[in-house]
């Protein structure tokens, strides 16, 4: 999150931000509760300073002999006043650090400005789409004439935008899982890790997904827990409130998770298929670095998500998002899209992004400097390497045959047992 001194002394700046990012927040209230606040913190200074000298006084005339019950009636006043402004204070900082939480991310100042998605930036191309002989199948109709997508009984098991993967489907989701922790942690020096699937809430507002985002998350109610929806949120907080030595840094974890998202808002997008659903599979990346390092870090993990593009010979773009769409706690993104014949366009399937100290802040994660007495908060990264549904549905419309089969890319080929082409 951003300081409140931050924003008091960057107002239109942080009010710019806003703008750009098309979010309604307004200042005023923040600005009202902070001078508040301040107001509180020099009273109860300038009382404390007062009881510091009754005190004195008390402890002067016990020595002398006086009789110190109008001082000692004096203080217990101001010690009740002191303990009445502590309450409101703590009233006032709740507020506070509310509209603190809701704030999102400077962006970086190579972020484009823009309004949607509309003006995300093109960076590059890898790849050629395929010229088809014939009209290309969506992968919903691929796969329920293979038999391999249920979507049917996947809304029968848990409802709409749900799906039942069967046979070589499966098989082919669990290979992709274990190519991408593969190629990142044997290339790309991550560490791979397993992480619980549900979190607690202050773990959720480390990352940004709480408080702005809870419509998006599902919960528990007995025990306010909450299914992640990435494992961005697991990994990134594996060393919340702690202090690191900048000899550690920077460092590489990958995991695999399913994924939850209500998707609140989306009604009407995506409804077919496999491209928006409330469960699927990703694998992610996740780096901790110095305040200094981390943009060159954020594009190595751009290469890290575009190698297993390349090595599954699927053509995709690049592209920079601008201030409109870029996401809640990041500073600067890199999205990755894959060309999709079907919708005949490139669709995500992998985001890159650089957080600064924006989450860091929110956790408590911070490094010594080398050489230094003092802390400074750690940068954060995130990155899909890759979202498996989507992947998934990239080979199997990129690969697609006029028999309706599809082939296996080469290089998951020793991942499928030996199999080449999924057909009836």
């Amino acid at each position: 999150m951003l300081e409140a001194r931050f924003i008091r002394e960057n107002r239109e700046k942080v009010q710019e931000m806003l703008k750009n990012r098309n979010n309604s927040l307004d200042l005023s209230e923040f600005d009202r509760l902070d001078a508040e606040r301040r107001e509180i913190l020099s009273e109860v200074e300038a009382l404390k300073r007062e009881r510091n000298t009754e005190s004195a006084k008390i402890a002067q005339f016990k020595k002398e002999g006086k009789d110190a019950s109008e001082v000692i009636k004096a203080m217990g006043m101001t010690s009740a006043k002191i303990k009445e402004l502590d309450t409101k204070l703590a009233e006032v900082e709740e507020k506070v650090n509310y509209i603190l939480m809701i704030i999102p991310n400077m962006y970086h100042e190579t972020t484009p400005i823009g309004k949607d998605e509309e003006e995300n930036v093109e960076i590059r191309k890898w790849g050629t789409p395929r010229e088809f002989a014939f009209t290309p199948k969506s992968h919903w109709e691929i796969g329920e004439e293979l038999g391999i997508l249920d979507f049917e009984r996947g809304a029968k098991l848990s409802g709409s935008r749900f799906v039942l993967y069967r046979g070589a489907a499966a098989r082919l989701e669990r290979a992709l899982i274990s190519f991408m922790l593969d190629t990142h942690t044997t290339e790309h020096g991550y560490t791979e890790h397993l992480t619980p699937f549900m979190v607690k809430s202050e773990v959720c507002e480390g990352t940004g997904q709480l408080p702005k985002f809870e419509e998006d998350m599902y919960k528990t109610t007995e025990d306010n827990m909450y299914l992640i929806s990435t494992s961005e949120i697991t990994m990134t907080n594996i060393h919340r409130k702690e202090i690191l030595d900048q000899a550690e840094l920077p460092k590489y974890y990958t995991a695999y998770s399913p994924c939850f998202r209500r998707e609140a808002g989306s009604y009407g997008k995506d409804v077919k298929g496999l491209i928006r659903v409330h469960q699927f599979n990703k694998v992610e990346m996740v780096k901790i670095t110095d305040n200094k390092t981390s943009y060159d870090e954020l594009e190595k993990m751009v290469n890290n998500a575009e190698t297993i593009l390349q090595k599954l010979e699927l053509p995709y773009r690049v592209i920079a998002l601008c201030s409109g769409d870029i996401g809640f706690s990041a500073a600067k993104t890199y999205d990755l899209e894959v060309w999709l014949p079907s919708q005949n366009k490139y669709r995500e399937i992998s985001s890159c992004s650089n957080c600064e100290d924006f989450q860091a802040r929110r956790m408590g994660l911070k490094y010594r400097p080398q050489g230094e007495n003092k802390s400074e908060f750690c940068h954060t990264l995130n990155g899909s390497g890759l979202a498996v549904g989507r992947t998934l549905v990239a080979i199997m419309e990129n690969y697609q045959q006029e028999d309706g089969s599809f082939l296996i890319p080469k290089v998951l080929v020793p991942y499928m047992g030996g199999m080449e082409v999924v057909k009836k």
